[in-house]
């Protein structure tokens, strides 16, 4: 029978629910067992895809296409889950399906209300994400007393019912502030959090008590009292220096033992070694790499959730502590790249929407290629890539995308209107006038590789599949003029008409991809273009500064070997 775990947050957001739920599947995964994860979020949008970045934080997107939130990112670095649209449901796609069903007249002339119809429809969406799982873990986004998580609320209020009381646990993350002008920790948030949960009707097996500090026996002693929980459920979920601390900081808590012996799981202790081993590599690198990450979304980090963790991953392979040098694109364009670039190891200009901020990163890549520094971009940054090459190689000094100049002369970005969708099986068709989402090539999509590239040889593959999220294309009008002048297409789709990956010659390496390979990264399992680029900036670094390679040989071996066994 499969078990439940719901997770639902308290006092304030953003305490860390979707980290929390994924370092519980990891110690599942740990024990042997079969973890899925599903957030539900609250929000009235059907998907996160058209929210700014600067509300919701980045968009993930999943090898289905699905664009979800950003919580499901945490969910595949914790765990060997690949996720898919089931994983992710709001309160937009819930009631979109259910007023869909009743204008087909489903409901055969029932009263549609949101006790039992909408409550139904939110658990058939648990349980369809159910089969083949031992557990599945559902966060509830939002906070307890928000208006619009009540129907999800009710929903894991019932399946309790449903599913068995022996099948579902209820996991709380609160938080016990320390309040410094009194020297203590404070349990009334946390009280009042549980109060509101139990009015609705649900009572909490666990208590994550987010804090910055180890919660004394007593202080457990009274949460669990005035809570009505078991003392050794009380769990302090203390701040750690990485969030791949998490699992390891949960274990010693018992977490995961008071799971296997609510469920009647297998008591053996779990395998946590690769987890101390990313831990040791981020807390104790033995190099150090700085990256210049060249954005127009910097005001609010979670924007590059997946793109931050990729480049760490990234330094995991390569046991080198990265430092990010946070880089506001329209700050270039006020005053030039020189003050913010001169200094790193590397540069990546992610990708992203609209014109604002553009002529600041194609600036970022003028500089990166001219100067010789490690480069990567992805989506908007590869499209910016080209559009600099065209201007300053190639001499088509008016370059750009449609995107940002619609009368162009020389659009070497620019809308593809008809393209065989290789994911999908048929011609995919699209204009100006689509639907925002109809617009977008989303998903995994097949890419081969050139032999002999810097991306062939970070992949060691001639086929990989990779997931976009993007409108506009590299247009092929401009192939031989470009190619001509020294840019390398490395990547295509198989039938050569896609362009997914270009290189510049004569470069130390500069690599531009479509798609975004942040989105598959695991601290684990690196992405091959992140440990590449981290080690190109790490052996870019040495050649700079060769003193610093014999004072520590480890950075030589590091870089010269790519430190495969990373």
């Amino acid at each position: 029978m499969t078990k439940y775990i719901f997770v639902t947050g308290g006092v304030v957001s953003s305490l860390g629910k979707g980290i929390a739920s994924a370092a519980i599947g990891a110690l599942l995964e740990a024990r042997g067992l079969k973890v899925t994860l599903q957030k539900l979020d609250p929000y009235i949008n059907v998907d996160p895809g058209t929210l700014s970045p600067f509300q919701h934080g980045e968009v993930f997107v999943t090898d289905d296409g699905a664009e979800t939130d950003l919580d499901l990112g945490h969910y595949e670095r914790f765990t060997q889950l690949r996720t898919s649209q089931a994983n992710n449901a709001t309160t937009g796609r819930i009631y979109y399906n259910v007023i869909s069903k009743e204008r087909r007249g489903d409901y055969l002339g029932d009263t549609v209300q949101v006790v039992p119809h909408i409550t139904d429809a939110i658990k058939g969406t648990i349980k369809a994400v159910s089969d083949g799982y031992d557990v599945v873990i559902v966060e509830i986004g939002g906070t307890i007393g928000d208006i619009e998580s009540l129907p999800f609320l009710e929903a894991i209020r019932q399946m309790r019912y449903d599913a068995g009381r022996e099948n579902v646990l209820y996991a709380h993350l609160t938080l016990i502030p320390y309040i410094p002008s009194a020297g203590e920790l404070k349990t009334k948030p946390t009280q009042h959090s549980v109060k509101e949960l139990r009015e609705i009707g649900i009572q909490p097996d666990v208590l994550l008590c987010r804090c910055d500090r180890t919660l004394p026996p007593e202080i457990k002693a009274k949460i669990a009292l005035h809570c009505n929980v078991d003392v050794d459920a009380v769990i302090g979920a203390i701040d750690v220096e990485t969030i791949y601390e998490v699992p390891l900081a949960l274990h010693r808590e018992g977490l995961d033992a008071i799971i296997a012996r609510r469920f009647g799981f297998d008591s053996r202790e779990p395998d946590l070694g690769k987890w101390t081993d990313v831990v040791r590599r981020i807390k104790e690198p033995k190099n150090e790499v700085t990256i210049a990450l060249v954005g127009k979304y910097i005001g609010l980090k979670d924007s590059y959730k997946s793109l931050i963790e990729a480049l760490i991953h990234g330094g995991i392979a390569n046991d080198a502590r990265v430092v990010f040098q946070w880089v506001d694109s329209e700050e270039i364009e006020v005053h030039g790249p020189e003050r913010f670039l001169s200094e790193v190891d590397g540069v990546l200009v992610p990708g992203g929407f609209g014109y604002r901020g553009i002529e600041g990163k194609i600036e970022a890549v003028r500089y990166a290629r001219e100067k010789k520094i490690p480069f990567l971009g992805i989506c908007l940054g590869m499209q910016c890539a080209v559009i600099e090459f065209a201007r300053n190689v190639c001499n088509l000094k008016e370059a750009n995308s449609t995107e940002f100049d619609v009368d162009t002369p020389d659009p070497v970005i620019y809308l593809m209107e008809k393209w065989y969708d290789f994911r999908k099986g048929r011609v995919e068709r699209r204009s100006e006038t689509s639907q925002k989402g109809g617009t977008m090539r989303l998903g995994a999509y097949p890419c081969i590789l050139t032999e002999g590239c810097n991306a062939y040889n970070a992949y060691g593959l001639k086929e990989i599949y990779e997931r976009h999220r993007h409108r506009y294309e590299f247009n092929n009008a401009y192939r031989g003029i470009l190619t001509r002048n020294g840019l390398k297409i490395s990547g295509a789709s198989p039938d050569g008409e896609l362009v997914e990956i270009i290189e510049v010659e004569d470069h130390p390496w500069f690599v531009g991809c479509q798609f975004h390979p942040e989105f598959k990264s695991r601290p684990t399992d690196p992405h091959p273009l992140f440990r590449a680029f981290i080690a190109a900036a790490l052996r870019e670094k040495r050649s700079l500064f060769p003193y610093v390679a014999e004072a520590f040989p480890d950075i030589r071996t590091a870089v010269e070997q790519g430190d495969e066994g990373g």
